[in-house]
């Protein structure tokens, strides 16, 4: 990625107080904005996290189909070329905006098993279980993404569902070249499944949460089963050839739902499950059902942002960093200078310790959504911020008097088609490459959601994200989550199509695009190209990804009281820009093997 090609002019460094606009006695230079040439088309756009995603996408627009006929064929595009996160086994937020102003968002949002139980994962002595919720049979949730797709399909596609699904059984059958990120990513992976080897099953006893086992990899049917025997790494340009997906996805393709959820698929997931004492039934299957949701709704310097309500906490979060931010002059601060970095921080530490202590699956108890986005409350939020000082964590707690709850892997994808009708879908197994068990004869593997509920209340999940009792293990209930799709539109015309992958980062991710867009005059490609930062309330420390900050203003932020953590690259953001006049801005993020493709 080229890092640099002009700085920001000098700004005048801004206080962080009650008066956003006052100037600080000192000038800093403020860090170089990232040059980075976007994808430009004239109708249509879909940006994805794979090349051969995009491509199927932007095929199905071209034979006539919508931006939903176009969602469900890259879903399923994405469940065999990218196995880390594209899924059938996961589950997901889906946000749209018509070109007749009609929105939805549709949420496929895995379950938890009718035999989840609100302290599964702790010990006789009430200590969270190590790997327990992340690793293995157990860890996983009942998924949704099939349902969703049709659900979604059902109500708003054009082409035959058949024909929109046939494209992933064909990558599926031929086989996908694996890039150079694709086989590093399976290499450092071990999976948990019964093995074929020679066309014999060999089972293996899932008692221990902590065992991965690696002679799995050929019941996706990836490689012959002489690269497994002989240990062979995976290399860059090996194809995968996935027969058993294949299988699975053509009853998908011929049987709708009914091919996931019933029949000889249900009969894998369930035998898988019994080997592996996970407690999925195929009741749960037959039982699961996508909901339908209000959008939410938010604004930020002229611009109407939709984004996604709970039990996702990114929209409710996302909308509340943008109240918090939108008095202070950002742009004249400058792009990650220490002044703007100090706003958007102390946002964001307030913002994650709301999500800890209020929000869930509101299906199962209130979840205060207006108390949390009404001004006057971010406001006050934001009054409390010290000047040219951090707040610590310690001292931070959620907003107070409002009503108790009662009882990282993804991938996003967006599509605007030619009508102006447009979808941002964020979808995820969780971790990568989910529980890391693969559906033995399915050839597909399910998600390790569980984790995202709170297993024992003040105990951080994998992502280092603190949970309360909103979001406790309940049957049937969804786990909370940070997937953050958005969509901005200014004068009630499509503007900005955005979201990421990346666990807890997700939702910093989104506004800093946002903001790299409307407040530093960034294009698509270099606002998710920029280097981040990520804060979130726990552990108290700034996330930072080389690049991000100048040195002095490393310094600046240290002599403020800022930890600093080095981090590797996080999250994969897509944007969608409408420029003036209609063309249709691309950028898809270098973090990844991602692709802006359209006509």
């Amino acid at each position: 990625m080229k890092r640099y090609l002009y700085p920001l002019a000098l700004a005048a460094l801004l206080s962080c107080t009650s008066t956003p606009h006052a100037t600080a006695p000192v000038a800093t230079l403020a860090t170089p904005i990232p040059t980075a040439t976007p994808v430009v088309t004239a109708k249509a756009l879909v940006t994805s996290a794979h090349p051969e995603a995009s491509r199927i996408g932007v095929e199905i627009l071209q034979k006539g189909g919508n931006a939903y006929d176009a969602a469900v064929a890259v879903q399923f595009a994405l469940a065999v070329v990218l196995p880390v996160a594209g899924n059938i086994g996961g589950g997901g937020f889906l946000l749209y905006r018509g070109a007749d102003g009609q929105e939805g968002a549709l949420d496929f949002r895995e379950t938890a098993p009718a035999a989840a139980t609100r302290d599964m994962y702790l010990d006789k002595q009430g200590n969270v279980i190590p790997d327990l919720s992340t690793l293995g049979h157990l860890a996983a949730g009942v998924p949704g993404t099939v349902a969703g797709m049709w659900e979604l399909h059902k109500k708003l596609g054009k082409l035959p569902w058949k024909e929109v699904v046939q494209p992933a059984v064909d990558l599926a059958a031929k086989g996908v070249v694996l890039t150079e990120k694709e086989a590093a990513g399976l290499n450092r992976t071990k999976f948990i499944t019964t093995a074929v080897t020679a066309g014999q099953h060999m089972e293996h006893s899932q008692a221990t949460p902590g065992v991965r086992m690696e002679a799995a990899v050929n019941e996706m049917g990836f490689l012959p089963n002489s690269y497994v025997r002989e240990g062979r790494p995976w290399q860059p340009g090996d194809t995968i050839r996935h027969r058993y997906l294949a299988s699975t996805l053509s009853r998908i393709r011929d049987e709708g739902r009914t091919g996931f959820y019933a029949g000889t698929t249900a009969d894998l997931l369930t035998q898988e499950m019994q080997r592996g004492h996970g407690i999925i039934t195929k009741q749960d299957l037959q039982n699961y059902q996508p909901k339908w949701r209000t959008p939410l709704h938010g604004q930020y310097r002229g611009y109407d942002v939709l984004t996604f309500p709970p039990p996702s906490s990114g929209g409710v979060a996302l909308l509340q960093m943008l109240q918090m931010l939108e008095p202070y002059d950002l742009g004249r601060a400058g792009w990650h200078s220490p002044q703007a970095t100090h706003w958007i921080t102390e946002a964001q530490r307030r913002v994650y310790a709301d999500r800890a202590t209020y929000l869930g699956d509101p299906d199962f108890g209130h979840v205060p959504v207006k108390q949390l986005l009404e001004k006057p409350y971010n406001k006050q939020r934001m009054a409390t911020t010290l000047p040219y000082r951090a707040t610590p964590s310690s001292q931070v707690t959620a907003g107070p008097n409002f009503p108790s709850y009662e009882s990282d892997q993804t991938t996003h994808y967006n599509i605007v088609d030619a009508q102006g009708n447009a979808v941002s879908c964020t979808t995820t197994l969780n971790g990568a490459y989910g529980s890391k068990v693969v559906v033995a004869g399915a050839g597909f593997l399910l998600n390790n959601e569980m984790d995202d509920f709170s297993s024992k209340p003040g105990t951080p999940n994998s992502y280092g994200l603190v949970g309360g009792a909103a979001n406790a293990i309940a049957p049937g209930k969804r786990m909370l989550s940070s997937m953050t799709p958005a969509i901005l539109t200014k004068n009630k015309k499509l503007a900005l199509v955005v979201g990421t992958p990346g666990g807890s980062t997700i939702i910093t991710s989104v506004l800093q695009a946002i903001l790299n867009t409307l407040d530093y005059g960034m294009n698509a490609q270099q606002a998710v190209a920029a280097p981040r930062l990520h804060h979130q309330w726990l552990p108290d420390l700034i996330d930072v990804e080389a690049g991000a900050l100048l040195p002095a203003t490393q310094d600046t932020l240290r002599a403020r009281g800022y930890k600093l953590n080095p981090r590797a690259p996080w999250g994969r953001v897509e944007v969608i820009r409408v420029l003036p006049g209609g063309r249709l801005e691309g950028g898809a993020d270098p973090r990844g093997d991602d692709s802006s493709q359209g006509y």
